[in-house]
């Protein structure tokens, strides 16, 4: 399996290069001679670190990633002063997203536990200003925007596949419509970051990322899993073809470079729940192809080949440094491959199609 093989492999290129066994967390990049990098926590990049994981496990019920959650939970405990709850709602939301999903695939209680505690702070973070939405930080309660409310809304709809709780899934369909009215735009189904930022009650239309794209598409994915009404997935079916039209390169059709501190997390965000799409949409045109072509692009193009290590321009060779952000996106979209091609969706599949 060529995807299987290619995401193991830089799995074990984020251990072997990245884990740091004295904080019990990954470096936040190479080289990092002693930890000296570590002079910022960024806690969300953790949080899609567990996610990737969780990937990892999935895919082949090693312990090694089990025994990895184990460590990198305590790590963050004792990083973020004995708790996990912060200032930043949409960090909250990815590590509560992240520790669910370990916890549907490993069945360690405290892994729940931390993302139900996580859920209770989240929703305080709601209120009318703009008329609704999750709120981007506790300092700034009017500045609501997409990274805020499009991972509550795939939070709130796991919590209801996990336990079944009704409040849950009425708060996912009740973010969803604020973001949906708010922040998506009417013509196209493109999704828009912000608004209020700066007390104006403007919306940021020009702020273009694939993060907004990928949360928003993970957001209808998840509520037509649950109430299988068609309108989620035929929003995040436009949204999805908007994104392709906006943001892939005319002549490569790559995603964008969006740098490599937080913007390197963009992408994965992006196309773990693209390959969501792809699964429960199969042979829509542009979902698997789109990733496909990306991942065969930056494995030949993107990686570097010795370190299994990848550049934020998944067409371009990486430099010797490179962020923690930037090698989760690439493992995203290589565990979403793998997993489209053990299900044999659309090109993800059919590798020499791509190559």
């Amino acid at each position: 399996m060529v995807w299987e093989n290619r995401a193991e492999e830089a799995q074990q290129a984020l251990s072997a290069l990245f884990w740091n066994p004295s904080i019990r967390l990954y470096d936040i990049e190479i080289p990092c001679p002693d930890g000296v990098c570590n002079t910022i926590f960024h806690y969300w990049w953790m949080a899609h670190a567990v996610d990737a994981l969780v990937d990892g496990y999935k895919r082949t019920g090693d312990a090694k990633y089990a025994q990895t959650l184990e460590e990198i939970y305590d790590g963050l405990l004792v990083r973020n002063g004995g708790a996990f709850p912060n200032e930043l709602y949409d960090d909250m939301e990815w590590m509560a997203i992240a520790w669910l999903r370990a916890y549907r695939a490993l069945g360690v209680e405290r892994y729940k536990e931390a993302a139900l505690l996580l859920w209770e702070d989240v929703k305080t973070g709601w209120n009318d200003t703009m008329g609704g939405g999750i709120a981007w930080q506790k300092p700034q309660l009017d500045y609501k925007n997409t990274p805020a409310n499009g991972p509550a809304i795939i939070l709130a709809a796991k919590l209801y596949q996990q336990f079944g709780r009704q409040e849950d899934l009425d708060w996912a369909i009740r973010i969803y419509d604020w973001l949906k009215s708010h922040l998506v735009n009417p013509d196209n189904g493109f999704v828009w970051d912000g608004m209020n930022r700066i007390g104006d009650g403007q919306i940021d239309k020009d702020w273009k990322f694939t993060y907004c794209q990928g949360v928003y598409i993970g957001a209808g994915v998840e509520l037509y899993r649950i109430t299988q009404e068609r309108i989620y997935l035929e929003d995040a079916l436009r949204t999805a073809a908007a994104a392709e039209q906006e943001l892939t390169d005319p002549i490569s059709d790559l995603l964008p470079d969006e740098g490599d501190g937080d913007g390197g997390l963009f992408k994965g965000i992006l196309v773990r729940y693209l390959g969501e799409l792809a699964k429960e949409e199969p042979e829509h045109r542009s979902a698997a192809p789109l990733l496909a072509w990306n991942g065969a692009t930056l494995w030949s193009l993107g990686r570097d080949a010795d370190r299994c290590v990848f550049h934020t321009n998944w067409g371009t060779q990486p430099a010797e440094r490179v962020t923690l952000s930037t090698q989760l996106s690439g493992i995203m979209l290589l565990e979403q491959l793998a997993a489209l091609e053990r299900q044999g969706i659309g090109a993800a599949a059919r590798l020499d199609e791509v190559v």
